[in-house]
């Protein structure tokens, strides 16, 4: 019995001391704690500014990103719109085109044609908004910023389709149908670009995208708007595409 009790009585020895000394740790710890509470209240605001930092930025970044989208959706909104626009008074103008021989008098054929012109000018106008030229610093440098360069393919597809109706007469010149397909050629030019222009799957910037735009699919519309104001030229030939006013330019 005598042994059996003094391996006991020794693990009761061992273990009094480790729960002594783990409470002197506690102790020795909480006591640390107390004298340093400033260093340790430092450390835990640094540690949520941090997180709170981290929380805000990723928060903003969303907002930024949204905001971008929604910008970019409002440019597409308002371009959809324009185009929408062009399309419906090149559709008239082509069929003023057909039909002008059938005006009551040069009076009113006169007044209409103005009126086709004063619409195509000023939509070529606001699509400056959102088809600038190109290379602006390539010529034009003593015109106003919107006017130096080259326009693009969409807006040549309009003044390709102003210079028809101006030089169109009540009687005489190219036939009706004849005029008539030419702005329609005009508008199909002008549809491809609105198209290629609003395509969700191109990732360029909101600002200078169509100004991006692939190379090739711009060499080839610059190509087909070359090719119209060549046949424009042969089926015109007193007319100059130069010299025209700073407004419809």
């Amino acid at each position: 019995m005598s042994l059996a009790l003094f391996p006991m009585a020794a693990a009761s020895g061992t273990s009094m001391p480790q729960t002594q000394g783990v409470a002197l740790g506690l102790e020795n710890l909480f006591s640390w704690f107390q004298n340093h509470i400033e260093v340790v209240v430092a450390i835990l605001s640094a540690i949520v500014a941090l997180v709170g930092a981290f929380i805000s930025r990723q928060e903003t970044q969303k907002q930024r990103s949204l905001q971008l989208e929604n910008l970019r959706h409002n440019v597409d909104a308002q371009s959809l719109g324009w185009g929408n626009a062009c399309i419906d008074v090149l559709n008239r103008a082509a069929m003023f085109a057909r039909t002008r021989q059938h005006q009551s008098n040069d009076a009113s054929f006169l007044q209409q044609r103005i009126n086709m012109m004063l619409a195509i000018s000023s939509l070529v106008e606001r699509g400056r908004l959102f088809f600038p030229n190109i290379d602006p610093a390539s010529k034009g440098g003593e015109k106003e910023g919107a006017y130096r360069g080259s326009r693009p393919p969409i807006l040549d597809a309009l003044m390709l389709a102003y210079y028809e109706v101006e030089a169109l007469t009540r009687q005489g010149g190219p036939t009706a149908d004849n005029s008539g397909d030419f702005i329609d050629d005009c508008r199909r030019l002008l549809v491809s670009e609105l198209q290629a222009h609003l395509d969700p799957r191109r990732r360029d910037t909101v600002v200078d995208r169509y100004d991006d735009q692939r190379m090739d699919h711009r060499s080839e519309a610059i190509e087909r708007a070359n090719s119209l104001k060549t046949i424009l030229k042969s089926r015109r030939p007193g007319l100059s595409l130069g010299e025209r006013k700073e407004t419809v330019q």
